[in-house]
């Protein structure tokens, strides 16, 4: 009795850290869209909101996981590989025919769904759409883990210990760098705001923003020298170096919306 009492715990227990870390995920790609949303054009807001308004209770945060909830829903299991691009071992080359076949990866994604979400011959609806999948994938192409070159599935299959828990490197960058700071969403974009309006915001190739992320990948330390407990520092070390993708997706995201959506109708 007591051994099925503590497998039913411990089930329960998986649950709440899987769910935690899910929210934590979350919370990244709402700082990332409240942060783009925050340096919009008044114009471009304006475009930005009406598409929202046709969805009861839409805001931009709230929609910023979505293509993270819906990945399983019927009509959506091909979205699945639109979340992320992988390059071969060690090497930060883009090949499309090779590294994103048929376009299913996030480079052509986020070019795909930015054209569409520009294209006001479409209905409301299929825009709201490409809005809500452009807004998470400038999330993802910045996560360095979201352009793997190593053959672990972006560090999941790279396992190590945070703080006594079992968990992943992919989970690493997903939720306990930023989650570490002790910051709420309000905390956070006070410490970030600056850093979205310095950011350069050139026009690039989408490829080109997949491409940073991957050579993060082999900057030092960023990959430990062994699966296990996580280096000593590892999250101080290396916040910082989350944090500037997260700037650097909000400033290009908001630029992306200001040239999709920036003249009025």
């Amino acid at each position: 009795m007591m051994q099925k009492f503590l497998t039913v715990a411990a089930l329960l227990l998986g649950l709440t850290l899987a769910t935690a870390a899910h929210g934590w995920t979350a919370f990244g790609h709402r700082l990332v869209a409240q942060l783009a949303y925050d340096r919009l054009s008044p114009a471009t807001r304006a475009q930005v909101d009406a598409l929202l308004a046709l969805e009861p209770g839409a805001d931009i945060r709230n929609i910023a996981s979505w293509a993270d909830e819906i990945r399983k829903q019927p009509g959506f299991e091909a979205t699945g590989t639109l979340h992320y691009v992988n390059f071969p071992y060690r090497s930060c080359a883009y090949e499309p025919a090779r590294d994103c076949p048929d376009g299913a990866c996030v480079v052509a994604a986020l070019d795909r769904y930015s054209t569409a979400l520009g294209d006001r011959t479409l209905p409301g609806e299929k825009r709201l759409e490409a809005l809500k999948f452009v807004v998470h994938f400038a999330g993802d192409i910045h996560q360095p883990m979201h352009a793997g070159n190593r053959d672990d599935r972006g560090g999941n299959r790279f396992q190590v210990n945070v703080n006594g828990q079992g968990s992943n490197l992919h989970a690493v960058w997903d939720y306990d760098l930023l989650k570490s700071a002790g910051l709420d969403l309000s905390g956070y974009r006070d410490r970030l705001a600056s850093r979205v309006a310095a950011s350069a915001t050139e026009p690039m190739a989408f490829r080109d923003w997949a491409l940073e992320s991957c050579r993060l990948l082999d900057a030092d330390g960023v990959y430990p020298r062994r699966p296990g407990k996580l280096p000593k520092g590892y999250l101080d070390a290396h916040r910082p170096q989350a944090e500037a993708r997260v700037a650097q997706a909000a400033a290009r995201l908001a630029a992306l919306l200001e040239q999709r959506l920036g003249r009025s109708e």
